[in-house]
C-alpha cells in the first residue's frame, strides 16, 4: 500500500471520502443489509479510509456487536473509535490477521490497489466464521475508462484525457484496472457459497464532480511530473468542473458477495 496513489494524508482526502460516501454508501449498505447485517454482528472493515462505513456498521450492530476498522493510515477513522467501533492500524498484506472470527468482512476500493490481492483475499476469507459473509467492492476503470462518455466538445475531451492520465499513474503503482470484473470468479475460487455480484455506474451527480476535482488536485503534482497534463489543462478542467457543465461518469463499482460454508 506504500505505492498507493491517493495518499490519505493529503488534505483532499477528506473531500474524496465525503464524495465517495455520498455516491456509494447507499449502494454498499443495501448489499450489507441484504446479507443480514444487524444487531450483535461482528464485522471487520478492511482498508476503512474514511469514517462513513465504520460508523454505519457500528450503528447497525449496536452495543451488542463489534466493528473492527483497519487501515495503514487511521487518521480519518481514529476519532470515531469507541463503543462498538475499534480502530486499528493494520496492513492486511503484511500484518498478522485478527485472532477473532467475523460474521462480515467488507472491503471497498481496497484490493484493486494491493500488490498481493490474492493473499489479502485469503486473509479475509480465513477471518470469517462458518456462515459468515465476505463483501468485496472494487472499481473496474478498464470496463468504463471515460470521465465523459458523451464527449461533445473540448471540455469533455480534456476530462477524458486527464482521466486517462490518472489511469496511467494508477497502473504504474500496481493497480489492476480490470480487477472488479474478476470478483465473482475469485470469490468462487476461494470456495465461498451463494456468490453473486452487481455493478453500479454513478453518472452526472454533484458528488461525481466533487470527487473528480479532489482527485485531480490530489494527483496534480504526479500528472505534471509525468507530463500527462499541463498546469493550464488542469486549471481549465477544474474550472469546467466548478461551472457544473460536465456530465461525469465514474468507473463501475462492482460489488460481489459470498458466504463461507458452514
Amino acid at each position: 500500500m506504500s505505492r498507493y496513489l491517493l495518499d490519505n494524508r493529503r488534505p483532499e482526502a477528506g473531500e474524496r471520502f465525503a464524495a465517495l460516501a455520498e455516491l456509494f454508501d447507499p449502494w454498499t449498505f443495501r448489499h450489507l443489509d441484504d446479507v443480514g447485517l444487524g444487531a450483535g454482528w461482528r464485522c471487520w472493515e478492511v482498508g476503512a479510509g474514511g469514517v462513513s462505513v465504520p460508523n454505519g456498521l457500528a450503528e447497525r450492530v449496536g452495543p451488542s456487536g463489534r466493528v473492527l476498522a483497519t487501515d495503514i493510515d487511521v487518521s480519518w477513522t481514529e476519532p470515531a473509535a469507541g463503543g462498538a467501533l475499534e480502530v486499528r492500524r493494520h496492513d492486511v498484506t503484511a500484518d498478522p490477521p485478527p485472532a477473532e472470527k467475523f460474521d462480515l468482512v467488507h472491503a471497498r476500493l481496497v484490493l484493486v490497489h494491493l500488490e498481493d490481492r490474492a493473499a489479502a483475499l485469503r486473509v479475509m476469507v480465513d477471518a470469517l466464521r462458518p456462515g459468515g459473509w465476505l463483501v468485496i467492492e472494487d472499481a473496474d476503470p478498464a470496463l468504463q475508462p471515460l470521465a465523459c462518455p458523451d464527449e461533445r466538445g473540448p471540455a469533455e475531451e480534456l476530462a477524458n484525457r486527464l482521466r486517462a492520465g490518472i489511469r496511467t499513474l494508477l497502473v504504474e503503482r500496481g493497480a489492476d484496472l480490470a480487477y472488479g470484473r474478476t470478483l465473482p470468479r475469485l470469490l468462487g475460487e476461494v470456495d465461498l457459497e451463494d456468490v453473486r455480484a452487481e455493478a453500479y455506474f454513478p453518472i452526472g451527480s454533484r458528488a461525481c464532480a466533487i470527487l473528480e476535482a479532489a482527485t485531480v488536485q490530489h494527483v496534480r503534482d504526479q500528472l505534471l511530473t509525468a507530463e500527462l497534463a499541463t498546469p493550464n489543462e488542469i486549471e481549465t478542467h477544474l474550472e469546467n468542473l466548478a461551472a457544473g457543465d460536465l456530465h461525469l461518469m465514474l468507473a463501475p463499482m462492482i460489488t460481489a458477495w459470498g458466504r463461507k460454508p458452514t
